[in-house]
């Protein structure tokens, strides 16, 4: 669902907190996303701007995100020109999806300067760019666009800015009857129109998406008139007490579950024509932040781990393959005393056979029946050494089965360590995924091609989420197993409880007090299911144990541990009750 221009009219409004406020903090956390830090009225805000191909927005979050260690080109332009800069201004152009920041600071010889963030927000082609109002020159943009990719707006350090093409709409918000029935009516030189009446909207007012246009179009409806037929005077009336009600800023963002196909819907206005569960939220921000979620995040990981996918699904595929050789072998070496029979057999009977002799037949000594039986030989060979073939045979089978089973429990415990990555892949943050490549590298999986480039990491802890109960007591989750083994290894006490799922790959769960109630234990169970393979599914096994029960073996795989003394619990994940517990990286 697109953001369009209502929304961002909204958003702006809300913004209007941040005027005057100073801007801390810059930080990039991904190739596509700014966060600001501002103090403004006495508080600290979190302001996203983001040009995500398919989830740009603007919006004040909460979310945590951990930074990369060095910052972008961007980034460090945006710290030199803002940073400590005070926000005078942000506003909206016209009705359109664009939003312009005007931001005064002092330059690096103390006089004072003014630049502008412009976040256009148009789909694929949404950007981030840092302006000099001045000169209506551009400082650079978060994505450039080179001449090869358009030539009526360039985006690059030191081209002119051209703002987006003009689409000749109405503001909505400056409609009145005698306009908006103008805009809607078919010229009488036209042919019969095929335009529904939300077509029609769209097309002649300015940050009107279709999902607007049809809410209209309901509203207007309403009396019952005929949905073939439309009603100027009742679309009117509609249209103006949606525009009467964003004009005053009386917003009621809202997000509506469809029935039937689950899918959501956001607006700053009731969504009556759509049936479904409806949602209000206090502010603009807050039904973003609920309706995106982590969206965009997963969107980015998934590009980011394709590769690792791949990898980790073709080393699960050859493991199971292998699998199925290495138990043919075993049942093959079930038949291994056969050979050892008929090795006997021919050593009792060396008097009937002869050299050059392809088979011979003689009594089954082993039968009850002592019935006869034909053993093929091996004519190049004399009698004793074909009765040895066939021991030798037989010890070969029967060595190799100890050996066999050894390397089935190896390809078991590899096909366990594969689908656990798979599942800590599932549910990574942008950092977790460099702590699990970091762990490939290092396990020999996936060779390191930046060798020469990476710098030395310092041993130092990873970063945790760390959950807080309903009665306030600390969870902390490990989401990979560096994260895993410091948490259950290193950070946790001997005291503290450790839950995972029952032969289930899934995170490490660590409650951090020797003292909590049952409903501090079940949210950790939760927990544990929930950042799980076993996700979506009901009444998931958790184990759970007291640290000093919880041992790693040597040599094992990383994340890899033995517990003893647990006591299982079934728990439904239940994702609402997760997202609501607060939670802080650690």
């Amino acid at each position: 669902m697109a953001l369009d221009g209502l929304v961002l009219h909204a958003i702006v409004h809300e913004l209007q907190a941040c005027v005057g406020g100073r801007i801390n903090k810059i930080h990039q956390p991904t190739e596509n996303d700014v966060i600001m830090h501002i103090r403004a009225q006495g508080q600290n805000v979190k302001l996203l701007l983001s040009a995500n191909p398919t989830y740009p927005r603007v919006q004040i979050t909460e979310q945590s995100s951990l930074n990369p260690m060095d910052a972008p080109m961007f980034c460090m332009l945006l710290r030199k020109h803002c940073e400590s800069g005070v926000i005078e201004a942000v506003e909206q152009i016209g009705m359109e999806r664009v939003i312009r920041m005007q931001i005064r600071h002092r330059d690096e010889l103390g006089d004072m300067s003014t630049k502008q963030i412009i976040v256009e927000i148009m789909g694929r082609h949404s950007n981030i760019i840092l302006l000099d109002p001045a000169t209506e020159t551009i400082l650079d943009g978060i994505h450039h666009v080179t001449p090869a990719i358009s030539s009526y707006r360039i985006v690059m350090p030191g081209s002119k800015y051209v703002t987006p093409p003009e689409q000749d709409k109405q503001n909505p918000l400056e409609a009145n009857a005698s306009s908006f029935l103008n805009a809607i009516q078919q010229d009488p030189g036209e042919e019969e129109s095929t335009d529904k009446p939300e077509q029609k909207l769209v097309t002649a007012f300015s940050g009107l998406s279709p999902l607007i246009a049809k809410e209209i179009v309901f509203r207007s409806r309403q009396g019952g008139n005929n949905e073939q037929e439309i009603d100027s005077a009742a679309l009117w009336t509609a249209f103006h007490d949606v525009m009467a009600a964003i004009r005053q800023h009386r917003y009621e963002p809202v997000i509506v579950e469809q029935e039937g196909t689950g899918k959501l819907f956001f607006a700053m206005t009731p969504l009556t024509h759509i049936a479904g569960i409806s949602t209000t939220y206090a502010t603009p921000s807050d039904c973003l932040e609920h309706f995106y979620g982590d969206k965009a995040e997963r969107d980015t990981v998934k590009q980011r781990v394709a590769d690792l996918l791949r990898f980790l699904h073709n080393e699960a595929n050859k493991n199971v393959k292998k699998l199925e050789k290495l138990q043919e072998t075993v049942d093959d070496s079930k038949d291994a005393d056969k050979y050892r029979i008929l090795g006997e057999l021919l050593t009792a009977s060396l008097h009937l056979i002869k050299r050059g002799d392809r088979e011979v037949e003689i009594i089954n000594y082993y039968d009850e029946d002592q019935a006869l039986i034909k053993i093929k030989l091996d004519p190049l060979l004399n009698p004793s050494e074909n009765a040895q073939r066939y021991f030798k045979k037989y010890t070969k089978m029967k060595n190799s089965t100890a050996i066999v089973e050894e390397q089935i429990a190896q390809t078991h415990q590899e096909i366990t360590y594969l689908n656990s990555l798979l599942q800590q892949l599932s549910v990574a943050s942008l950092t977790d995924i460099e702590e699990i490549r970091d762990e490939l590298m290092e396990q020999g999986y996936v060779r390191d091609r930046n060798k020469k480039q990476r710098k030395k990491k310092k041993k130092d802890k990873p970063a945790l989420a760390c959950y807080l109960s309903s009665e306030g007591v600390p969870i902390y989750v490990g989401k990979n197993n560096t994260q895993n083994e410091y948490l259950t290894n290193r950070l946790a006490s001997s005291m503290d409880t450790w839950l995972h799922t029952k032969d289930i790959p899934g995170s490490h769960v660590v409650i951090r007090s020797d003292s909590f109630s049952e409903t501090t234990l079940m949210e950790a169970a939760q927990l544990a299911a929930y950042f799980s393979q076993a996700k979506q599914s009901s009444q998931v096994p958790v184990d759970y144990t007291a640290i000093k029960h919880v041992h790693k073996p040597n040599g094992s795989k990383p994340g890899f541990v033995i517990y003893v003394n647990q006591k299982t619990l079934f728990v439904t994940p239940d994702e609402n009750m997760i997202k609501q517990m607060n939670v802080t990286i650690k």
